[in-house]
């Protein structure tokens, strides 16, 4: 296996102040869990449905109605729990976090305060190669997520949708170990990759299925390593929460104006107060929402509709043994098996769909696998990564459509591996042949066939081109003759006579023969 090792990346320090200072950040990242069914109902959890269609009795709050868990939901959460390395909770429990708002027709949303259901993991999350810094997950519940309130319809009233009502949220709160806003940034795109993975949460951000509260405190440099030796918060300064964001953008630019805000008051002889912030991307800035509440404020108390959740050790084993391969894992795998870079196979195995496409080339390619006695060299593993990842993701990037819909399909970009690795065709000719297949689509070797784009191997030819150059450019065979650097003039005069068809490594070794001759 291979041996990577890990530095820890430097704390943020804020410029512009009268001191130092550095950040100390801890998410609570809300992901809707990928099921069909509501925590606990039967209510479709389809997005884009009719507003209020997707709501059965139980989540609009109905005398009388009693919740019924989903099993499928569990599971996921479980599944997620497995994915981050972090302990299962055989016995959990819910409570009633009690509080009034339009779109919570009940009055109250069941949460897991006092017995989750997933307890500690970690995260690691890659910061550039070789760096990477350890997030601690403290915790994993499962809770309802309420309606949405919407107030730019009318101009004097407000609408209410209850169709996420009743959606299962898995909460992953970690610790405050993060320590910039790029960070947080790549811990929330990290999550949102393994999730993707494990196929727990679609990870979409813009339809609100993935969503961050952001807790910022500043700290003076030293205070966060006196945290670790004796895990009192004290050292970290007053944290104030940035509720709801969406976007990976956002959160940095939260944390930057947040941490500025805080710099400012404290530097100014203020302190900061305890509370639940907004973030206005538009005026750069964070506003007051609320004062920041504590669990006795939400008068949490044991859900007397719902019994305690046990589950049992088999059933955990069994999902943790049908888990998919994890990114982090695959990419090691990568890099091991199929010679790849670091950045590479980072890039392939950034989204399980990258990867999927990356390996079934691989299956139609017909090479094993197993490189053992063999170099990589000859195995076109490294041009099938450089073609998805520098020339495929190019062209979709123009396009702007995801892989999946990707109008080359893998058979057809392994056939042109194949045409190129087999000397058919040349490197040149192939991204020919690539824009072509990608444009028009068909058949990589048919159309070699029928255009004549087949590599010229027959000697002849090629010798007489490179006897016409030789004999049109006498200053430039002298040349070449007292530097052999120059040769590489004529194997392009060559290439280009030739329309690109000549084998290249057939002209490198005539022009050699000839101008030693």
């Amino acid at each position: 296996m291979l041996d990577l090792t890990y530095e820890t990346p430097k704390p943020k320090v804020i410029p512009g102040a009268k001191q130092d200072w550095e950040l100390v950040i801890g998410l609570e990242v809300h992901a809707q869990v990928a099921t069909n069914a509501k925590l606990f109902s039967g209510a479709s959890t389809k997005f884009g449905a009719e507003p209020n269609s997707n709501v059965a009795f139980v989540d609009a709050g109905m005398p009388g109605m009693l919740p019924v868990i989903n099993e499928a939901c569990v599971a996921q959460a479980v599944r997620t729990g497995l994915g981050l390395k972090a302990d299962i909770n055989l016995y959990s429990a819910f409570d009633r976090k009690n509080y009034f708002y339009p779109d919570l027709p009940q009055g109250y949303q069941i949460s897991q305060l006092y017995h989750p259901i997933v307890g500690e993991g970690e995260v690691l999350v890659d910061m550039a190669p070789g760096i990477a810094r350890v997030v601690r997950i403290e915790r994993i519940h499962l809770e309802q997520d309420a309606g949405k309130s919407i107030h730019d319809m009318d101009p004097t009233m407000s609408f209410v949708d209850l169709n996420r009502t009743g959606v299962a949220l898995m909460e992953i709160v970690s610790r405050p170990d993060i320590r910039g806003p790029e960070e947080a940034a790549a811990y929330v795109s990290k999550l949102r990759q393994i999730m993707r993975y494990l196929g727990t949460c679609d990870g979409n951000m813009q339809n609100g299925n993935l969503r961050a509260d952001v807790n910022v405190s500043i700290c003076q440099p030293g205070a966060y390593e006196r945290y670790q030796e004796t895990q009192d918060f004290s050292h970290l300064g007053t944290r104030c929460e940035i509720k709801n964001m969406n976007s990976l953008r956002f959160i940095q630019q939260a944390i930057e104006v947040e941490a500025k805000r805080q710099i400012a008051i404290v530097e100014g002889g203020g302190e900061v107060v305890q509370e639940t912030r907004l973030y206005d991307p538009d005026k750069g800035e964070t506003r007051s929402m609320r004062s920041k509440e504590e669990a006795h404020d939400y008068r949490y108390f044991p859900d007397p509709d719902l019994l305690p959740l046990e589950i049992e050790q088999d059933w955990v084993d069994a999902l943790k043994a049908d888990l998919p391969e994890l990114p982090d894992e695959k990419r090691l795998r990568f890099m091991e098996q199929f010679g790849l870079s670091e950045y590479d196979a980072s890039v392939l195995t950034a989204d399980f769909v990258n990867a999927d496409y990356f390996e079934r080339i691989v299956q139609e390619l017909g090479y094993s696998a197993n490189v053992d006695g063999e170099t990589f060299e000859t195995i076109p593993f490294k041009s099938a990564a450089n073609y998805v990842v520098n020339v495929l993701f190019s062209y979709l990037k123009n396009d702007d459509i995801g892989i999946e819909k990707s109008p080359i399909a893998p058979w057809q970009l392994a056939s042109i591996l194949k045409l190129t690795d087999g000397g058919s065709i040349s490197s040149k000719i192939a991204k020919d042949l690539f824009e072509i297949v990608y444009t028009e689509g068909g058949d990589p070797a048919q159309i070699v066939e029928a255009r004549g784009m087949k590599q010229v191997t027959d000697l002849g030819p090629i010798e007489a081109a490179l006897d016409e150059i030789i004999a049109a450019n006498p200053a430039q065979v002298e040349k070449a003759k007292e530097n052999p650097k120059l040769a590489g003039w004529f194997v392009g005069q060559v290439m280009k006579a030739t329309g690109g068809k000549a084998n290249p490594k057939a002209v490198n070794e005539l022009v050699a023969k000839k101008l030693a001759g």
